[in-house]
């Protein structure tokens, strides 16, 4: 499997510290893996599929979150959070733009251009709007732009109508993916999508869905319309509950994650912890922690896929750190 490069980046003095950090920090305080009792083997480094980043003090500040979010609403940024993933073994992340705003999505590449934690860059794009072929172009030439995001009713509203679906195929033309925001009532349409376009990498994002938690019969009737489509993938960013904390034993959220792992196999299983908004619920190590503790039981090859191996076939990140890819055999 060959990871990408990016040869006309210049990266900065910063930057190249920050990649560091997350390299040496975060591999050397994160826990050991082995298949064998007594055994330890090479850490597993971990991508983390999904975060955001934004500054609300910039002249135009942001759509989201809004002002009165007194724990989102202020800047998160990659020094905070290459700070906070050096206690674990998290060494990338793939940043979602949330906010509509067209020249976002180039403020985000901007950054990523002088953070090379930053690995990829799911952008906000409208399929089936006018000028989405013009936009898409601009873009997809940054080979740190890997997809963009939709939500459940621009699905609904735009799957059979030409123009959306001629904006699907466009998109998986270029090698990009398609990350879903929504619940468990968008299934359908995600199994349309699938079909539409099997070539696109599809990522649902935030499993387990919180409706799932008491009807464990009905989410496995949800997601087996899925589980015969291989282009669709489970962003597991959904594990912990309000009522939960990081504290509480790791077979209080077994089952959310069993459930994944059974509808779609560890091929197609995405390590997230859906920063900062997951500090609602848990600091950073606390929710890398419960989700890490739970497949580290499952054997290295299992580890591996589920921490980086699938980000990398899914979005086709960009590795631009300092030193290789600490990966095993990428």
């Amino acid at each position: 499997m060959l990871i990408m490069t990016r040869q006309s980046l210049t990266v900065t003095r910063r930057a190249i510290l920050a990649g560091l950090l997350g390299l040496s920090s975060g591999c050397a305080r994160g826990r050991l893996h082995s298949d064998r009792p007594g055994g330890p083997t090479a850490r597993i480094p971990a991508i983390d599929t999904h975060t955001h980043f934004y500054d609300p003090t910039r002249p135009q500040g942001v759509p989201w979150p809004p002002p009165a979010d007194r724990l989102l609403h202020r800047p998160h940024l990659p020094d905070e959070f290459t700070s906070l993933a050096a206690a674990t073994d998290v060494v990338g992340t793939v940043v979602v733009e949330a906010s509509p705003w067209l020249e976002d999505n180039q403020w985000l590449l901007d950054l990523a251009g002088e953070y090379p934690v930053i690995v990829g860059i799911v952008g906000n794009l409208s399929p089936g709007s006018p000028a989405f072929p013009q936009h898409l172009a601009r873009f997809a030439r940054d080979p740190l732009f890997r997809g963009i995001r939709l939500g459940a009713q621009a699905l609904a509203n735009g799957l059979g109508a030409s123009g959306f679906d001629d904006d699907v195929r466009r998109l998986a033309d270029t090698g990009s993916s398609m990350d879903l925001l929504g619940g468990a009532a968008m299934i359908g349409d995600v199994a349309r999508l699938a079909r539409l376009a099997p070539q696109l990498p599809i990522v649902i994002d935030h499993l387990p869905f919180a409706d799932w938690d008491a009807d464990a019969p009905a989410a496995r009737r949800a997601l087996q319309g899925l589980v015969d489509l291989p282009n669709v993938y489970a962003k597991v960013s959904g594990v912990l509950r309000p009522a939960g904390t990081t504290q509480a034993a790791t077979a209080q959220y077994a089952s959310r994650m069993d459930l994944l792992w059974e509808m779609f196999g560890e091929r197609r299983v995405l390590y997230a912890s859906n920063w900062p908004v997951s500090n609602r619920l848990a600091p950073y190590e606390g929710t890398h922690r419960v989700v890490s503790e739970h497949v580290q039981a499952r054997g290295r090859a299992a580890a591996e896929s589920f921490f980086w191996r699938n980000s990398l076939a899914v979005y086709r990140w960009v590795w631009r750190g300092a030193t290789p890819f600490p990966g095993d055999r990428p």
